[in-house]
């Protein structure tokens, strides 16, 4: 992902119901802020169930070495 200062934007076409328009009108809601929080909120989601799908062998791995030989370093915890 593109760093906050170098991230362009692009105009794209998008169907919206006419009453929802008419409302973000009314509101001055500004329909692009919007569309991209819901766009970083869906694609944050996706991303991680993503990274879990990719990793999943060596999560896996790594529960099955925490199973037969503990927690790393448990005998410094302080609780």
């Amino acid at each position: 992902m593109n760093a906050p200062s170098k991230r362009v934007k692009r105009a794209v076409n998008v169907s919206i119901r006419a009453d929802l328009i008419e409302e973000a009108k009314a509101f001055n809601t500004n329909i692009s802020a919007v569309v991209e929080r819901a766009l970083e909120e869906e694609h944050r989601e996706k991303r991680r169930d993503k990274w879990r799908a990719d990793n999943q062998r060596a999560i896996d791995s790594w529960n099955r070495w925490v199973e037969d030989n503990g927690i790393p370093f448990e005998e410094l915890k302080p609780w």
